[in-house]
C-alpha cells in the first residue's frame, strides 16, 4: 500500500487518497501545496505598487551600500535616492545634499557604471535587467527579490547588558 501512495495515478487519486493514512495526506497536501506555489510564482503576472526602487543614503553609509543596484525593466525601473548623511554626495553628474531625493528612471537594459562618493571605491554599478518571462525566469526573479527584501529587513541590535 505505501508504493500506491508515494506515486499517484492521476485518474485514481480519489480512491488513493482514500487508501492513504493521515500522515501520508498530510504529506500529499503539503506537496501538492508546494507545486501549485511554484506554478503561481512562474505563471502569474508581475506586478509592483511603484516603480520605483528607492534607495537609502544614511549618515556614513560607507559599507553598508549595495556594490550593484538591480532594477527590472518595467516593473522598478525607476532609481530614487535619498540622501539622509548630513554632507553633500555626488551620484553621477548630480550633487546631493543632505535630505535630498532624486529619481533617475532607466529605459533600456543594460549595464551602467556610475561614480558615486558615498559607496566604497568611489563608484556603483547599476544593472537593469529584462522583465522576467513567464515560467523559470519568472521564478528566479521572484525569488532574488524576495531574497533582497529579506537581506534589507533591519537588523535589530542587542541589548546591553
Amino acid at each position: 500500500m505505501s508504493a500506491v501512495c508515494s506515486l499517484p495515478p492521476l485518474f485514481n487519486l480519489i480512491s488513493l487518497y482514500a487508501r492513504c493514512t493521515a500522515r501520508r495526506r498530510l504529506s500529499l497536501a503539503l506537496w501538492t501545496g508546494a507545486a501549485l506555489l511554484l506554478a503561481w510564482l512562474a505563471l502569474a503576472p508581475v506586478h509592483g505598487a511603484s516603480r520605483q526602487k528607492t534607495l537609502v543614503i544614511p549618515a556614513s553609509a560607507g559599507t553598508t551600500l549595495p556594490a550593484t543596484i538591480t532594477l527590472t525593466l518595467g516593473v522598478e525601473d525607476v532609481l530614487v535616492l535619498h540622501n539622509q548623511d548630513t554632507v553633500a554626495l555626488r551620484f553621477g553628474p548630480v550633487l546631493l545634499a543632505p535630505g535630498q531625493h532624486w529619481r533617475l528612471p532607466f529605459e533600456q537594459v543594460g549595464v551602467y557604471p556610475v561614480a558615486a562618493s558615498a559607496w566604497p571605491g568611489g563608484a556603483v554599478t547599476v544593472l537593469v535587467v529584462e522583465w522576467p518571462a513567464p515560467g523559470w525566469q519568472r521564478l528566479v526573479w521572484r525569488l532574488g527579490a524576495f531574497s533582497d527584501r529579506l537581506r534589507a529587513w533591519p537588523v535589530l541590535p542587542r541589548p546591553q547588558p
